[in-house]
């Protein structure tokens, strides 16, 4: 497993190896000593799927204070655009945000620690995202981040004259300064 960094620190874009043949290929997709050993030294104790159509977003997402989620997420099927945004005070990233395109095709994955809002935005016709999680679900904490908050001006690659589709909780989300941030 190669471990890249990214713009935002603890954040790691992780590229395993891939071994094929005309019989398909094969993966290691985790192992705790190999992440271990890579500095991501966590116990995951929940994994999630999601299936969405193209122009979906989703996000910005996390959850406040002690219920702060690590994510290691990665693409199935299809190609997103996946985003997070460092909201921890005590980071030399504080406010950066940073985006991957992430394919089935690439096997890529990304490590989000926690203290970061993460999202995404599906760019073929459908994708399958999956993501391990550090802390579990906790509804009494999940917080969201405008996805479209002009401080933070992300980059989406939308289509031009296209609107994402976002749940209303996305819709109503907090901007980057009324956002609850870690210290």
């Amino acid at each position: 497993m190669q471990k890249l960094p990214t713009k935002i620190h603890d954040a790691f874009l992780l590229k395993p190896k891939v071994f094929g043949d005309a019989r398909g290929f094969f993966l290691e997709s985790w192992n705790r000593e190999t992440f271990r050993n890579m500095g991501i030294d966590f116990d995951f104790v929940q994994d999630n799927h999601s299936r969405s159509a193209r122009h979906v977003l989703r996000g910005l997402h996390y959850q406040a204070g002690d219920a702060a989620q690590g994510k290691l997420v990665w693409v199935t099927s299809g190609c997103v655009f996946d985003v997070l945004v460092d909201l921890r005070e005590s980071s030399p990233t504080f406010g950066v945000w940073d985006g991957y395109m992430l394919t089935a095709e690439a096997h890529e994955r990304l490590w989000v620690p926690p203290g970061c809002a993460h999202g995404f935005l599906v760019v073929s016709d459908l994708a399958d995202f999956h993501y391990k999680v550090s802390a579990p679900y906790a509804p009494t904490t999940e917080r969201s981040l405008r996805w479209d908050d002009p401080t933070l001006d992300i980059e989406w690659p939308l289509d031009i004259g296209i609107s994402p589709l976002v749940s209303a909780k996305d819709a109503n989300a907090a901007s980057f300064a009324e956002c609850e941030k870690y210290r």
